[in-house]
């Protein structure tokens, strides 16, 4: 086992170890109603680490935005983005390749009208289970870099774990050109560290 590659100590999945599965949502690929450039691409990557953590026994959390119809997110609320990710309709399923094993445990977040929640432990019992299985570090991918994944990643790090980025499974929004750019710097420099599937044993 390798002990340290790119500033990850023993990147290798190991107890204690969850991957956390962020918003891999039709809404959030090419035709969705909020499109992350290239968010398809990251599908296939993810299903890799799925696959080797579900083949490791080892927690796996798919989290979701799960809105009602009249989310205060939506333009016609105020907010910055079309209608997305609205509950039980196509664009809120998660992406038909996306493996999904039986054992995970599905977060839905900013489940109220009046309440935005980019972050997936923001009024989740996200902390709440990972701590029940005596989890301290987390692996994390997903869309979109520069929000969801971002926010995710900040108060996972405030909470007291710590975050491997699986900078190969990300993409950004990108409302800026350099917003993606920014959030991964933002990240490192909270202390999540980076790898990409072929860096683990």
């Amino acid at each position: 086992m390798r002990t340290t590659v790119n500033g990850v100590p023993n990147p290798t999945p190991k107890a204690g170890d969850a991957l956390i599965v962020v918003d891999l949502q039709n809404d959030f690929l090419p035709g969705g109603a909020l499109e992350v450039p290239g968010g398809d691409q990251v599908v296939p990557i993810m299903n890799r680490y799925i696959t080797r953590f579900r083949d490791e026994g080892l927690p796996i959390f798919i989290t979701r935005d799960w809105h009602p119809a009249n989310h205060c997110s939506f333009a016609f609320r105020g907010g910055p983005w079309p209608p997305h990710c609205v509950v039980e309709t196509p664009g809120a399923q998660f992406a038909q390749a996306l493996i999904i094993p039986k054992n995970v445990t599905i977060v839905s977040k900013a489940t109220q009208p009046d309440k935005e929640a980019y972050s997936d432990f923001q009024d989740t019992n996200l902390d709440l289970e990972l701590r029940s299985r005596d989890i301290a570090r987390l692996f994390v991918g997903g869309l979109a870099t520069d929000y969801c994944v971002l926010y995710t990643v900040r108060d996972a790090i405030k909470h007291g774990y710590d975050v491997v980025l699986l900078e190969d499974a990300i993409r950004a929004v990108n409302v800026n050109p350099d917003d993606g750019e920014k959030a991964e710097k933002e990240m490192r420099e909270l202390g999540a560290r980076p790898i990409r599937y072929e860096m683990m044993a």
